[in-house]
């Protein structure tokens, strides 16, 4: 069966791009358009020229939902990823750009199936239990349907597109959560993509932005907050300046503006506030204490949940 415009897909590459039009493309971005798309090698190559922009929206990750709306003559796609809330663009999720290549029909039932997923910064699906790699660079926060027991450390999972079963080292993911996460659990995973490099649109251990680590960290931890920064705040709960606590989130503002950035809190009090974030101007993920310039334009600090 191929995928059907109007119809429910799912992503079959470890990560795609979700891009803001097909027209955008630039040379180094052609190894993010192939099936398998090579993440590394774009992110190698955005790195080495320096070269960010908004024309990457976001990333999807294998396995996850979307509604294809259109699919034009030259094979591009354009779908709602339902497991990304935009409320400011589509009530569905977050719309953008795709291959059709990268995408499989969706399966009946898989939506309800009890699932595992990714804990491994990134790991790779094998054809057989310990045999050769079938797919590589799955990253943390991947949901997948087991399609069995574990048998000698190996899960086996159904995989997009694929129709026998692939499998993942079972140490390599956990059941997915359903009870709120603690403090200590959200600080924990965010730890995990310390020095991971800035990538404006990214949501993997290969290159991330400021949202998206929040969001993924989330994600991996059974909570789906928006894609966005400016709609994560308005889903999360305020809480005044001074009364936040390790696992809440920071958010910073220009007067006047929309908020153009947000952080995982850590630590501290009003007088040396912080935070774990994806930093633009470090070009990578760090904790540290707020410096001056950032304090500034800090517009208030914000609870997903009640964390224990």
């Amino acid at each position: 069966m191929d995928v059907q415009q109007g119809a429910g897909a799912v992503v079959r590459v470890a990560i795609a791009a979700l891009w803001k039009a097909p027209d955008v493309i630039r040379p180094v971005d052609a190894p993010a358009l192939r099936p398998p798309a090579d993440v590394g090698a774009r992110v190698a190559g955005v790195a080495a020229g320096r070269q960010v922009g908004d024309h990457v929206l976001s990333q999807l990750l294998l396995g996850e939902r979307v509604i294809v709306s259109e699919i034009r003559p030259d094979g591009w796609a354009h779908v709602v990823a339902v497991d990304q809330p935009a409320p400011r663009m589509d009530p569905r999720g977050y719309p953008g750009w795709m291959p059709v290549t990268q995408l499989a029909p969706a399966v009946a039932g898989t939506d309800t199936s009890p699932r595992v997923v990714v804990d491994a910064t990134v790991t790779a699906l094998h054809h057989t239990a310990a045999g050769a790699v079938a797919l590589p660079g799955v990253v943390l926060g991947t949901s997948l349907v087991p399609a069995g027991d574990v048998i000698d450390g190996w899960r086996p999972v159904y995989a997009p597109g694929r129709t026998a079963p692939l499998w993942l080292s079972a140490a390599d993911a956990v059941p997915e959560p359903t009870a709120p996460p603690t403090a200590e659990q959200v600080l924990a995973v965010a730890a995990r993509l310390v020095e991971v490099g800035y990538l404006w649109g990214g949501l993997s251990a290969y290159g991330i932005d400021c949202s998206g680590l929040v969001h993924l960290v989330w994600r991996r931890l059974g909570v789906l907050l928006p894609r966005d920064s400016s709609d994560q705040v308005v889903a999360a709960h305020r809480v005044e300046l001074g009364a936040e606590r390790a696992g809440d989130l920071y958010s910073f503002a220009r007067p006047g503006h929309r908020i153009h950035h947000i952080g995982i809190v850590t630590g501290g009090d009003r007088h040396e506030r912080r935070m774990l974030h994806a930093c633009y101007s470090n070009r990578r993920v760090l904790e540290q204490v707020l410096p001056a310039e950032r304090a500034a334009t800090l517009a208030g600090a914000h609870r997903v949940v009640e964390l224990t």
